[in-house]
């Protein structure tokens, strides 16, 4: 499923237009999308979560040209699904 998908699934659904399902799922990920650059920890219970973690700089290799650079400490979005979500996914496969 994609963002579009989502946005007609939603729209379907509710019995709302695309537009204000399109409003709503932008919403939902501009608000995700803030937390986590405030440092704030994201959950929807039995499904997933969102957290970041830190990295700290290295030393890596391009792998291109084999030269040695640095890379710069960084935080990346962590996902941890959900029980709920882990044990449908695992009933229908």
């Amino acid at each position: 499923m994609n963002k579009l998908d989502l946005i007609a699934a939603l729209s379907k659904e509710s019995k709302i237009s695309k537009a204000e399902a399109s409003q709503v799922v932008q919403l939902f990920f501009d608000s995700m999308a803030e937390s986590l650059v405030n440092n704030d920890r994201i959950e929807i219970r039995g499904l997933w979560s969102f957290t970041l973690r830190k990295y700290k700089g290295y030393t890596g290799r391009n792998p291109r040209t084999g030269e040695m650079v640095r890379v710069k400490p960084k935080k990346l979005p962590f996902f941890k699904c959900g029980r709920e979500l882990m044990g449908r996914v695992n009933k229908r496969s």
